[in-house]
């Protein structure tokens, strides 16, 4: 019995060992996989604060290159618009000196505003439309060939000017305004004048003088 006793005392001593390592066991499986998951959970956690920080790095990267993008489709957006516009002002220019010469009086004063000027080279010549429409009809035309042409453009306004040869003066040169005027560019001045060489140009202004004062 004692020997029973004993063993079964052993036996019972061995199943409480065995169940105190088991409860160990587990206890100490418990702590770390309650470790465990506090480390999964703070890798977690700073994972999760990288990657906010790295989208908001990436956005605050980002955000310039877009805008610059932008930026650039605006600009050249504006540039085509820009050479689109100073294309068909200089076309009106172009056809301004074509009607003239075959005295197409009515393409050629459409071309202007109604509002628009004409300034001679006389010093008197400073024309309304209706003026400068009564000196013209009459006449066969005038012809002026390009040689040289620069527009500079402010919105739906174009200033130009450009080098011409009159076969009947020689070099001219005509200045002017354009005003984008319902979708339409058209002439708002015309100032032709005969460039004069600094060489020659105070023989020139003294004819002028004497020619004035007669």
């Amino acid at each position: 019995m004692l020997k029973d006793t004993h063993a079964f005392a052993v036996k019972g001593t061995t199943v409480n060992r065995a169940a105190n390592m088991s409860r160990a066991t587990k206890a100490s499986r418990a702590t770390n996989a309650s470790r465990a998951t506090s480390v999964n959970r703070a890798s977690l956690g700073l994972l999760l604060s990288a990657l906010m920080l790295g989208g908001l790095n990436v956005k605050a990267q980002d955000s310039p290159t877009q805008s610059a993008q932008t930026q650039d489709t605006q600009v050249q957006g504006t540039q085509t618009t820009s050479s689109s516009d100073q294309q068909a002002a200089a076309q009106v220019l172009d056809l301004l000196n074509q009607y003239s010469s075959d005295a197409d009086w009515d393409k050629y004063f459409a071309l202007y505003r109604k509002d628009g000027i004409f300034i001679g080279t006389d010093a008197s010549e400073r024309w309304g439309m209706a003026e400068f429409e009564h000196y013209s009809r009459p006449t066969k035309g005038w012809r002026y060939d390009l040689t040289e042409r620069h527009l500079i453009q402010h919105g739906d306004v174009i200033l130009f000017d450009e080098l011409l040869n009159s076969p009947t003066y020689g070099v001219s040169r005509g200045t002017g305004t354009l005003i984008k005027t319902d979708g339409y560019w058209k002439i708002a001045q015309y100032h032709l004048s005969f460039p004069i060489p600094n060489e020659i140009a105070k023989q020139i202004t003294t004819e002028i003088k004497a020619a004035n004062k007669q």
